[in-house]
């Protein structure tokens, strides 16, 4: 059996996911066979699984930095919100079933039985286990059917390490705080803190991590400073997601809709120095100089749909396609540019009919069954191998798909238009190819010098740089050392 520890926080979004990949990473320069473990993740950003499934998009990064194949016992539970009270539940890869917030506590017994044994799968194969808890292991409200935090910590005595967000302000509340709600049994499995994301001279704040120390009798492992490349890194929550990335002359605009998923898709956009990519927010406009509309994937595609089109984004579509401009829709946005979306069972939301943009002359029809699983096609757009996956309910069918945007043999894979400028395709991560990338953006841009731009290149030099700072500001050697067997 290998060793394990947790990485829980003060709250969501304070960094436990760059941090666990950071360590991971440490851990594999160390010589140690390492891997990422969340019990419960709550995300619409998912990737495919070595196994064949589908778990969390952030996991997958901390695979990718300790260097292993990603597996679904990773994120054996994954919560993907459908609505602001329910969600489709994921098990070991799998759809399970769509719940509601307070029929998913009293399944807490099953969900954690799947955590634990995929855990102990992982702790059998590695010499270290390194999880993630989820949002705040503060929160006593839902500590009795918590299997994210120190619910499952305590279930396996798995040694505990705080992490606060010091931009957040209060940090010393937070970590303070923390302590102070907590139950003596949980209070016995953390071994010290991270403050992260400070900004400035970390030596203002020595008296600081004294006073939090003196309180807590939790030992400080240091003090992170804000990293800014860590925007370039995956996000987990669509709330992550910034406004723009980058300065160039081509300007690519992606809709966040209201259920926007899988929004990794468009990483490799984000360090691309041709580009300036936008994240066009609900109420603002679509920018007039846009060369590119992207509609991306989406939980609910008619719910969706309607909420494209009550920001008017709809005309603004149609002013930019009377403008010679290009359009591409991935997955759900896909199915929202073709004529109509069909969904008599309500398999993707609440059963319902909906008059799509009209842009392809397609249809989708919405089923049970999940298409789900790695592909590889040829595009028709420039001729490039494409790596992607697929991960999305119905079929989608029409005239439209006579020309289809990529082909491998017989297989056919989403539509182009007549003028061949409004694309749609059901396939997610179809930039991580360079060639298509490079060639796709050389199109769009109406720039006939390609460019070529690497992106695993690139990312794993800020993985690396990551790292660096990790190791230079955080006692990571002391940190590795609280892990003990399970």
């Amino acid at each position: 059996m290998g060793k394990a520890l947790m990485i829980q926080g003060c709250g969501s979004n304070v960094g436990k996911s760059l941090l666990v990949a950071g360590l991971v990473r440490a851990a594999k320069k160390r010589g140690m066979r390492v891997a990422p473990f969340k019990p419960q993740n709550m995300s619409n950003n998912a990737a495919i699984t070595v196994d064949g499934g589908e778990a969390g998009r952030a996991q997958s990064f901390q695979a990718y930095a300790a260097g292993i194949d990603f597996h679904s016992d990773m994120n054996p539970v994954l919560l993907k919100p459908e609505s602001t009270i329910g969600s489709q539940i994921i098990l070991n890869g799998k759809k399970y079933k769509s719940l509601k917030a307070r029929e998913y506590y009293f399944h807490k017994e099953k969900f954690l039985a799947v955590a634990i044994k995929s855990f102990r799968n992982l702790l059998n194969k590695f010499d270290l286990v390194i999880a993630e808890g989820a949002g705040s292991l503060a929160e006593v409200n839902l500590r009795k059917s918590d299997i994210a935090n120190m619910g499952f910590a305590t279930e396996l005595g798995i040694p505990v390490i705080v992490v606060a967000d010091i931009e957040r302000g209060g940090v010393i509340a937070q970590i303070i705080g923390t302590k102070e709600v907590l139950d003596q049994k949980d209070i016995n499995l953390i071994e010290g803190f991270v403050i992260n994301k400070f900004r400035g001279d970390q030596s203002l704040f020595d008296d600081g991590v004294a006073f939090i120390n003196n309180k807590t009798d939790w030992k400080s492992f240091g003090v992170m400073p804000f990293f800014d490349k860590a925007k370039l890194f995956p996000a987990e929550d669509s709330q992550d997601l910034k406004n723009s990335f980058g300065t160039g002359k081509c300007v690519i605009s992606v809709l966040k809709l209201s259920r926007i998923a899988n929004f990794d898709d468009f990483d490799p956009l984000k360090i691309d120095k041709r580009l300036k990519l936008t994240f066009v927010e609900a109420g603002s406009p679509i920018p007039a100089d846009t060369n590119l509309i992207i509609i991306p994937g989406t939980k609910s595609t008619i719910a969706d749909l309607n909420f494209l089109k009550c920001q008017g984004w709809d005309i603004d579509i149609r002013a930019h396609l009377r403008r010679g401009g290009f359009i591409l829709g991935i997955c759900g946005g896909f199915q929202i540019l073709g004529n109509e979306i069909t969904d008599d069972q309500g398999y993707d939301g609440i059963p319902s009919n909906a008059e799509g943009l009209g842009l392809l002359d397609v249809q989708t029809i919405m089923g049970k069954e999940k298409n789900l699983g790695k592909k590889e096609f040829i595009s028709t757009v420039n001729g490039k191998k494409i790596s992607g996956y697929e991960i999305h309910l119905g079929i989608t069918s029409g005239n439209d798909c006579n020309k289809p945007f990529a082909t491998l043999r017989e297989r056919k894979d989403g539509a182009i238009s007549s003028n061949g400028l409004v694309m749609g395709t059901y396939l997610h991560g179809l930039f991580f190819s360079d060639e298509f990338r490079n060639k796709f953006v050389t199109k769009i841009s109406g720039n006939e010098k390609e460019e070529n731009v690497y992106f695993n290149d690139n990312i794993d030099s800020i993985l690396e740089e990551f790292v660096n700072v990790l190791e230079e500001n955080l006692d990571v050697d002391s940190m590795l050392s609280t892990a003990r067997n399970i």
